[in-house]
């Protein structure tokens, strides 16, 4: 909280010299296309005008599972929302850059979504590059809610907030699910040092564990310049007695995990959290392997309630594929920014990003939102208020528990 109120602070000395000066400009730096853009009149209820919406992610590369994902889950909302007649008389509009999963290209396709004329962010998808983003969205005072960044400092800005659980949320969630579920006593976790993701989870996993009676019998850290090779790992657990390993990894290293404790004849419960999600997507991976694999997530495709059932009915029909909750948090970010520019009373889709920020913080502290992934409201430093849910893995698909 304390690095919330210095961002605070030195966003409002900033925002004294912007607001005059380049609050009201944003859509003049998109050049001529983006005016023309803003003064069209379609068919579909909306009275003219386009808020632009940017977001960056993994689209090429080992974690494009992720990034399609928040692109198609963004899309479709987005389409929805102007075939409804759009946002208080004008159109949303979502442009996606492709960062690899990359710091240094996120930073650059962020720069050309500002060229093009955004005037809010999603962020990027994984959690490095979107600290890295919002250390230039924050500058700018460009109102920012990232689907699926789940580290602290994604959002450590009071222009930032998030749709999903942030890393030490997923790890407190996922030791009280497994103490309440009575999944096991003595666990194994192996995990990242390098990646704050999966350190991130891991230490308030730790936290939690011992309050709720858990001991943890092996922590087994591995970096990412050495990632293949978890025999020992698989071992150590193993001969601590571990009824359960905690993987809060990404899901190319659990697979490889899976694959080895097989070889091994071990046979532990496995248990994830987001970075999981995508592995059954896998090219040439025996999904036999993951089965009975639980984790921890907002959001499970094979529920029956209304919104999930339509949600999964419409992305199956436009992308053809099943909706992971990357795509789920990502369309609840949609419904979100659209909820929170009609609790803000936005009515002119010119409005200069820092302006629209000033807005958008607000509003989104006071807006509830039915998603797919639950019932959410936000808190000032930009934290999201949902419930968990617990999958697992059978016959090759996920399932509720």
């Amino acid at each position: 909280m304390f690095k919330k109120f210095i961002a605070l602070a030195l966003a409002s000395m900033m925002l004294v010299g912007t607001l005059a000066g380049c609050g009201g400009n944003t859509n003049e730096t998109a050049g001529e296309g983006t005016t023309a853009a803003n003064e069209t009149t379609d068919n579909s209820g909306s009275t003219g005008g386009t808020i632009k919406i940017g977001g960056t992610g993994p689209l090429t590369g080992d974690t494009a599972v992720y990034g399609v994902a928040v692109q198609n889950g963004a899309q479709l909302a987005v389409d929805e929302i102007n075939a409804a007649g759009g946002v208080n008389g004008y159109k949303l509009e979502f442009k996606m850059q492709d960062d690899e999963n990359d710091v240094e290209k996120a930073a650059t396709a962020y720069n050309a979504l500002k060229d093009w004329g955004m005037q809010i962010s999603l962020g990027s998808v994984t959690s490095k590059p979107c600290i890295n983003v919002n250390s230039y969205a924050a500058q700018d005072n460009m109102f920012l809610l990232t689907p699926s960044a789940t580290a602290v400092e994604s959002i450590s800005t009071p222009n930032a907030f998030r749709v999903c659980f942030s890393d030490p949320n997923q790890g407190a969630k996922s030791a009280e699910y497994i103490s309440d579920q009575g999944l096991a006593t003595k666990i194994a976790v192996i995990y990242d040092s390098s990646d704050p993701y999966s350190s991130g989870i891991f230490n308030t996993f730790k936290a939690e564990a011992e309050k709720d009676g858990l001991e943890i019998v092996a922590a087994e850290a591995f970096t990412a310049d050495a990632k293949s090779d978890f025999s020992v790992h698989l071992q150590k657990a193993q001969s601590a007695g571990a009824e359960l390993v905690f993987l809060p990894i990404y899901y190319q290293e659990a697979a490889l995990i899976l694959q080895q404790a097989k070889s091994k004849g071990y046979n532990p419960l496995f248990f994830g959290c987001d970075g999981m999600d995508g592995i059954l997507a896998m090219d040439n991976f025996d999904t036999s392997l993951a089965e009975g694999v639980m984790l921890l997530t907002p959001f499970a495709a094979d529920a029956e309630d209304e919104k999930t059932v339509a949600f999964v009915t419409a992305y199956k029909e436009k992308f053809n594929d099943t909706p992971n909750q990357f795509a789920a948090d990502a369309y609840d970010a949609i419904y979100a920014i659209k909820a929170a520019l009609e609790k803000g009373n936005v009515t002119d889709p010119a409005m200069g990003h820092s302006e629209l920020c000033e807005v958008l913080k607000t509003a989104m502290t006071q807006i509830t939102v039915e998603g797919v992934t639950g019932t959410i409201t936000w808190t000032a430093d930009g934290e999201p208020n949902k419930e968990p849910k617990g999958m697992v893995i059978e016959n090759g698909a996920y399932k509720a528990m």
